[in-house]
């Protein structure tokens, strides 16, 4: 599962990326077009009180893969790779520049946040409906020489995607079933993907939320999460050598954490994925599993052998620990349960396998 970054020339795309995952561009990196690889370490509080809770000697942050796209720009849509990587991805992260900045030009002239969305949803929209265009006609093909009644409720589901796509409308609006998913789950289609979009912002700008509440009332519609940070403030905190220094920061600021740690569980959200956790005085990890998922699933992310041998789970429900504190005041308040293999994790469950191998 792996969030691909995207955007415009001068967007702060490569600050953005390095905030998430430290990584440290080379020379090369930053003359050679091509795709950069990380990944991104998951802030989540929940992990950071259950670790101040239990004090174990081991303390593990789910992690998701990251990786940064080259430039957008004319140049690389009309040569149609760039494409090839996003279809890869799946969710996207498009980093949209908010900021003004005369000496940073824009590709585009004045900085106008909606414009360039606009932009690049279309061309997002324009590839999936090429790629309908020639699947069809090679069905058309292929019809004239044998029919193929398979072909031909392929070729009625295309017609009903490009109905959808013709509208302006990204797929993953369109209420598919589970056979027609299958149909074409092997299809590099862009706009079924969730979209994530990150607005640079200047540093001047920080407490002002007028432009995202706006573009957050135009692209609800279209199930696209919104979010904005200022990379060069984030920069500047995590620079900054002392965590006092960082804290009275934040409080001169008015926000209680980095607006990147935010979007670690923002792109979580958008895999499609919920956090569950193991606890104990050895260790204490984050764990990422599929919405929806079953307890003997949860337990082969821990283990394929907890998979195979589990008989049930004792769950725990953090905002139950919480409020409480700890696990003797649970089990009296017949807050600690016995799941068994039907049971569906939910997001923030704490959990402990049991299993017979």
């Amino acid at each position: 599962m792996k969030i691909g970054i995207i955007g415009l020339p001068q967007t702060g795309k490569k600050t953005i990326f390095k905030l998430l995952t430290g990584y440290e561009f080379s020379e090369k990196d930053l003359t050679v077009n091509k795709v950069i690889k990380s990944f991104a370490q998951i802030k989540d509080p929940r992990f950071d009180f259950l670790s101040n809770l239990y004090k174990p000697k081991k303390q593990v942050r789910a992690k998701i893969d990251i990786e940064l796209l080259p430039k957008i720009d004319p140049a690389s849509i009309r040569q149609g790779g760039i494409f090839e990587n996003i279809a890869d991805f799946d969710a996207i992260c498009h980093i949209v520049r908010a900021f003004k900045d005369d000496a940073v030009y824009h590709i585009d002239g004045l900085v106008d946040p909606k414009r360039d969305i606009e932009s690049i949803n279309s061309e997002l929209i324009l590839h999936d409906l090429l790629f309908i265009e020639k699947r069809i006609e090679r069905i058309d093909e292929a019809a004239k020489r044998v029919k193929d009644e398979k072909a031909l409720k392929e070729k009625e589901l295309l017609l009903k995607l490009k109905d959808h796509l013709d509208r302006e409308l990204p797929l993953r609006l369109l209420d598919l079933t589970a056979q027609e998913l299958c149909v074409i789950s092997s299809y590099p289609f862009i706009t079924l993907k969730k979209m994530i979009i990150v607005l640079n912002i200047s540093e001047n700008n920080i407490s002002d939320e007028s432009d995202i509440d706006k573009l957050q009332q135009d692209y609800k519609s279209l199930e696209i999460d919104i979010m904005q940070v200022s990379a060069k403030v984030e920069s500047d905190i995590i620079g900054m050598d002392s965590e006092s220094e960082r804290v009275e920061f934040f409080e001169s600021l008015g926000v209680k954490e980095l607006a990147v740690d935010s979007l670690t569980r923002l792109c979580i959200k958008a895999l499609d994925l919920i956090s569950f956790f193991t606890v104990g005085s050895d260790e204490v990890r984050q764990w990422l599993l599929r919405k929806g998922f079953l307890a003997p699933q949860a337990a082969g992310v821990i283990h394929s052998d907890l998979e195979k041998g589990f008989i049930r789970a004792e769950v725990i429900k953090y905002d139950d620990l919480y409020l409480l504190g700890n696990e003797v005041d649970l089990k009296k308040e017949g807050k600690i349960y016995l799941k068994g293999k039907d049971y569906v994790v939910e997001d923030g469950d704490i959990v402990d396998i049991r299993f017979n191998i």
